[in-house]
């Protein structure tokens, strides 16, 4: 486990952290398709707070795509570096997660996220943050739509929606079981929107979730129990 301090420098109003979104986004990589599916790794990470103690766990969970076996697995536990601010997530979990990814000893491959990427607010959430600032290729895969309208995806697994705001698309609304509430998929970085739903519909061959992060949120749930005991 790594324990990982505040960066120098981090913002500390949302002010500030929304100049780093505004200046980060320009950055975001749109046309590449990303990795196929079902080939090399694909990891997820999560994180997990005790916020009376001031304690943040972030896990990354390295999978081999093709049989979903988990191959690596990292954890890092830090302080919380920003208050809890809708729209402004990515600032309580960025130094955990980067030191998470960093302890790895096989590559990430594509990253999928326990969130959003073009689907928020300033078109810049963790997936997306996170992509610009490791270079990887990243997706977001939410439980919840936030702030956007969609119609519902047909009930067999595999249906979509868009997930909209205003005439814009951000993401989709993707049953991954059927009759079982969606989950809501955006790109993140150097990934096609296409490839990302395709790519979560390969991560959940029995839950509406992703495998990777199933895995990556039980893992981080049990390095914050373990930093706290």
């Amino acid at each position: 486990m790594t324990t990982v301090r505040i960066p120098a420098g981090w913002p500390a109003t949302e002010e500030q952290a929304r100049a780093v979104q505004d200046g980060l986004r320009a950055a975001v990589v749109l046309d590449e398709p990303g990795p196929p599916p079902g080939s090399g790794r694909v990891t997820g990470v999560d994180v997990a707070y005790d916020d009376a103690r001031d304690v943040v766990a972030a896990a990354a969970v390295v999978l081999d795509a093709a049989t979903l076996e988990t191959v690596a697995e990292a954890t890092a536990v830090g302080r919380i570096s920003f208050p809890y601010v809708p729209g402004l997530l990515a600032f309580r979990e960025i130094p955990t997660v980067l030191a998470a990814l960093e302890a790895l000893t096989e590559p990430p491959g594509l990253v999928v996220c326990d969130g959003y990427g073009l689907a928020h607010p300033r078109r810049f959430g963790l997936a997306s943050h996170l992509g610009v600032l490791t270079g990887l290729p990243t997706i977001g895969v939410a439980k919840n739509p936030f702030a956007f309208a969609h119609d519902e995806p047909g009930t067999a697994r595999g249906c979509t929606a868009p997930l909209r705001a205003g005439d814009e698309e951000v993401g989709r609304a993707l049953r991954t079981r059927d009759g079982v509430k969606p989950v809501f998929v955006s790109v993140g970085h150097r990934t096609a929107l296409d490839n990302a739903c395709a790519h979560t519909l390969a991560l959940t061959p029995a839950h509406r979730l992703p495998e990777t992060t199933r895995r990556a949120d039980a893992l981080c749930r049990r390095a914050l129990r373990e930093a706290t005991a």
